[in-house]
């Protein structure tokens, strides 16, 4: 019913990963949880974030970070913007998820909040394996896991799954199969999304 394709290098992802839950929890719908590499969908079909990046507008980057701040209190969330090191490289962290598979939700919450609250740097195998163990993985476990082939051929899979369905980046939230929905302010209209299909 719910496919949630998302990087936890977006802190708009955090907010949608949060509230996605409880949304399909009380609806009784399920999420196929689907790991993505974001940088791999800028890359190939939304450069226009680094140019953002690059040359900011002043006014809009600073509403953005009131924005970020207004939605995470909302949510009880403590996001910190921008962290120490942004962007980060994700790469390991998602293909964890991968290798977690539908049981990543635990990892996936953790290395958000590593990331965003505490601001540590997931791509460091140090951190990440922290970050499994918080969670009752086993690193050396995760780190064999995510070094093979089918994990970073399926988080590559993926990725360009969501490229092929038009989506451009974190969260990408897709109801029924075609419908899709991109941003935490959309889970209003992923609910009536679902809503309809009950």
């Amino acid at each position: 019913m719910i496919e949630f394709f998302f990087d936890v290098s977006s802190p708009w992802t955090w907010l949608a990963f949060e509230s996605i839950q409880p949304l399909a929890a009380e609806m009784g719908v399920p999420i196929a949880w689907k790991p993505i590499l974001v940088g791999g969908v800028f890359n190939t079909v939304n450069g226009s974030v680094y140019e953002s990046r690059a040359h900011p507008v002043p006014a809009k980057a600073r509403y953005m970070k009131k924005d970020l701040a207004d939605w995470a209190r909302l949510q009880g969330l403590t996001i910190n913007f921008p962290p120490s090191v942004f962007p980060v490289n994700s790469v390991k962290a998602m293909r964890a998820c991968c290798w977690l598979g539908q049981d990543c939700v635990p990892f996936a919450r953790r290395a958000f909040e590593a990331y965003w609250t505490e601001d540590r740097d997931i791509s460091q195998e140090a951190v990440l394996a922290e970050i499994a163990r918080d969670v009752g993985i086993d690193p050396e476990a995760l780190f064999a896991a995510i070094a093979t082939d089918a994990v970073k051929a399926q988080l590559r899979t993926n990725t360009e799954e969501l490229i092929a369905r038009g989506g451009f980046g974190s969260p990408t939230i897709f109801v029924g199969g075609g419908d899709m929905y991109f941003g935490n302010d959309r889970i209003p209209l992923v609910r009536a999304a679902v809503a309809r299909l009950l």
